[in-house]
């Protein structure tokens, strides 16, 4: 649910000085497959940019200690970035091959001449979370209140939430609402302190406030069905560069094969979620529950037709809220992003 931002072309130099700064570490796998000594197989070679403390984290751990990694004869190396948008740029620099992002900013580059593709990652979105006691019970009662949103203006969650109220009551959110944007860690706490009345945010952050008492008033799945979009797409996903295909086209088959053995491991095996417990960060039981169980609804099915056209819907109201700022001088709704692995 990061704001969106384009990214002009820049040399591969100032891509790499960028990705670095941004970063504030340099490109040094953070772990690779066990074995290093061993002939490594560049056609089965993936390099995954990664956020320190992110998601994606708990998923590769996964992959690494129930050896999918190995039964694809794929050697896996993690890359860790401070920022997600330091991975963007690392990506478009071509020292990662791979990164979890969402759909519009992949769409965007793709519009603007440098070819992305797309698979889902997870389906959990944002959530508005409200005090259990507090005086917003219904979406109507945001009108006159504070909402933090984690993100920006752009954020995705705060458009859709915006179109939502607005087909609700005739009326845009960001006028009858003060809107407070911030990183998610801090409207999370103001809504503890009772600075906000409601808070937008990514799951995780959700998952966090759910076991600190706090009540979903609309999960964004809600938002999305409400604007008449079903099934409710992914907007968080796996992306690379089109180029890749040709050099590592079988390493990222068998990444996404992985991944999918993972997930099902993740769906119902409990002492999994032991294993990665301390990845997760999680304050205590309640809070670890409240994340596994918001990764486990999250975790991805059927890709389709039907979901490459709610995509295809999605995109038109988040073109219509946000703008030019948000999709850029091309716009467009690109489906090739979304295609099979082969095409």
């Amino acid at each position: 649910m990061t704001p969106f931002r384009s990214l002009a072309p820049l040399s591969r130099r100032a891509l790499l000085a960028g990705a670095a700064g941004f970063a504030g570490l340099s490109l040094v796998p953070a772990r690779a497959q066990e074995g290093a000594g061993a002939p490594v197989d560049p056609e089965r070679q993936l390099r995954v940019g990664t956020l320190k403390f992110g998601t994606l984290n708990w998923l590769l751990e996964t992959i690494r200690a129930e050896g999918f990694d190995r039964r694809e004869g794929l050697t896996l190396e993690s890359v860790d970035f401070a920022g997600g948008q330091a991975t963007t740029v690392a990506l478009q620099a071509g020292d990662i091959d791979l990164i979890v992002s969402d759909w519009l900013w992949a769409l965007r580059r793709t519009q603007d001449g440098e070819r992305m593709r797309f698979a889902p990652f997870s389906n959990a979105l944002g959530a508005l979370m409200v005090a259990a006691d507090g005086q917003v019970k219904t979406p109507a009662d945001l009108k006159g209140r504070k909402i933090g949103v984690a993100g920006g203006a752009l954020d995705k969650s705060w458009l859709l939430l915006r179109a939502y109220y607005k087909a609700q009551t005739g009326t845009d959110l960001a006028d009858d609402a003060e809107p407070v944007f911030g990183a998610a860690p801090l409207v999370s706490e103001q809504l503890a302190l009772g600075r906000v009345d409601a808070v937008l945010t990514f799951w995780p952050y959700a998952a966090r406030l759910d076991a600190r008492g706090f009540r979903r008033l609309l999960d964004v799945k809600e938002i999305v069905r409400g604007l008449g979009i079903d099934p409710t797409p992914p907007l968080v996903g796996f992306v690379w560069r089109n180029a890749v295909m040709t050099e590592r086209g079988a390493a990222i088959s068998a990444f996404l094969r992985a991944a999918a053995s993972a997930n099902r491991v993740l769906a119902s095996d409990n002492a999994a979620w032991d294993r990665i417990r301390p990845l997760m960060q999680a304050n205590d039981d309640a809070e670890f529950a409240r994340l596994r169980d918001y990764y486990r609804a999250g975790i991805p099915g059927a890709f389709g037709e039907a979901e490459r056209a709610s995509c295809a819907k999605l995109y038109e109201v988040l073109a219509q809220i946000g703008g030019p700022e948000l999709v850029g001088p091309n716009p467009g709704f690109e489906r090739s992003l979304f295609g099979p692995v082969g095409e």
